[in-house]
């Protein structure tokens, strides 16, 4: 297993806290407070996110404590903003899980309940993408010579960073010159109905149940919903896993324990959202200028090191920006 720069029984401590943690507060998610179904009021799902915004500031305070003596504020930082990246950029993907949720006719009191396994599957996706993909980084290093510069200069370019900067670059300009400010449709519908056509389905949506057993098992079309937001996430996870690479490619706990946190607050944040969305009219346009400055930041690498802070702050004028003018434009 790779480890940050710190002393090994450190980070074996966090990622005990880290699993624990998690495993606690999603028992008392699942078993205590929504062991019935119910349809999530804003209010309810305004305290749980700031739980979890909570939590995470909390445990970014822990990687701070515990690596203080060497490069603390270093990985704090590192923490924030590869959080804070993933939150913003799964913006989109909630719009999403709405027209999926209206297109399958998804009652209120049901879309918590899939929204929640909806994240458990996403863990383990999270985790295969950013393990694997800090092995790949550190096996993608070359060394480009520049005799002019000296008989031995050369530039260490990093190709999978290189080729992910321009991913985000080319995605942030295409959210950018879409024509709506509107999420894209549900883009699955197609091979839902291909898997649909495979799969035995009876039973309804509205029945609460992802298998149901008439002489065989069935899946509902609650399943097929599950299937629709496990699929969405594993989209935007190309753009957003890439994204957080800028921040600490070596380091996959820093960006699976920020990474986690941030998704995992995702079904809270979807209430709110859902209640206010009118107020989020030009945040796509913000996503788009996030994903070309992150872009920028992995293509300018090998040259010029911009540090995390500054990241984080382009971040949040971004996010304040969109939402500011999304607020005045409404009130126009």
């Amino acid at each position: 297993m790779l480890y940050i720069q710190a002393e090994p029984d450190s980070v074996r401590w966090l990622y005990g806290i880290f699993s624990v943690l998690i495993l606690l507060v999603l028992s008392l998610d699942l078993g205590l407070f929504n062991r019935k179904a119910h349809a999530i009021s804003v209010r309810e799902a305004s305290i749980w996110t700031a739980v979890w915004i909570g939590l995470a500031m909390a445990f970014s305070g822990l990687i701070y404590l515990w690596t203080r003596d060497s490069h603390g504020l270093e990985k704090w930082t590192q923490f924030q903003t590869a959080y804070w990246i993933e939150k913003a950029l799964s913006m989109d993907n909630l719009f999403v899980f709405m027209l999926i949720f209206n297109y399958f006719k998804v009652p209120d009191r049901l879309q918590h309940k899939v929204l929640f396994w909806g994240v458990i599957g996403a863990l383990g996706m999270r985790a295969l993408f950013i393990y694997a993909g800090v092995e790949l980084v550190r096996l993608s290093f070359i060394h480009i010579p520049m005799p002019w510069l000296g008989n031995s200069a050369e530039l260490e370019v990093n190709v999978l960073l290189f080729l992910f900067g321009g991913f985000l670059l080319f995605a942030g300009l295409n959210s950018l010159l879409s024509s709506s400010n509107d999420s894209q449709e549900f883009a699955g519908k197609g091979i839902l109905d291909r898997i649909s056509s495979v799969l035995p389905i009876g039973g309804d949506v509205s029945s609460g149940r992802f298998f149901l057993y008439q002489g065989k098992w069935l899946a509902t079309p609650l399943f097929l919903v599950l299937l629709a937001v496990e699929f969405t996430d594993l989209l935007f996870a190309v753009d957003s896993v890439p994204a957080i690479f800028s921040v600490a490619p070596n380091d996959p706990f820093i960006l699976y324990t920020s990474n986690i946190f941030a998704i995992l607050g995702l079904r809270s944040l979807y209430f709110v959202l859902q209640g206010f969305s009118n107020l989020f009219s030009y945040l796509k346009k913000g996503l788009g200028f996030i994903l070309i400055f992150i872009g920028c930041k992995m293509l300018v690498a090998p040259l010029f090191h911009i540090p995390s802070g500054l990241s984080l702050l382009v971040l949040a004028v971004i996010l304040l920006l969109s939402i500011l003018i999304s607020v005045v434009k409404k009130k126009k």
